[in-house]
């Protein structure tokens, strides 16, 4: 089992930035990616970002690139999500998630984004 912690989240002005880390505990071992989806009000949840343990790589969605970084420590305990020129748009429940060998998958209970215009 993998457990995830987001946190973070808050009330952002518009231009502004924030970042948001998920700190992981359990199996971490087992992990080989962990990413950040978000869900708006109202809408599905969609991918933000993914990175690999493996060669470190990084993969977004066309609607952040440029503006949204994912990072992780040396010891794959804690990832980031740091987000640049936020827009009102971006304002939803970002979730962490962990995928693991098996075919497993493990999500956060998610931290709470909120940009005013």
């Amino acid at each position: 089992q993998v457990q995830l912690v987001e946190s973070g989240g808050g009330l952002v002005q518009a231009g502004g930035s924030l970042r948001l880390p998920c700190v992981a505990s359990g199996r971490t071992f087992s992990m080989y990616s962990m990413g950040w989806f978000r869900q708006a009000p109202g809408k599905a949840r969609e991918f933000v970002a993914r990175i690999s343990r493996g060669d470190y790589s990084a993969s977004y969605a066309d609607a952040v690139k440029g503006r949204f970084t994912i990072s992780t420590d040396n010891a794959w305990n804690t990832i980031y999500l740091q987000l640049n020129s936020l827009k009102p748009e971006a304002t939803a429940i970002y979730y962490c998630d962990a995928m693991v060998y098996g075919a497993s998958e493990y999500w956060g209970q998610g931290t709470q984004l909120t940009v005013s215009s």
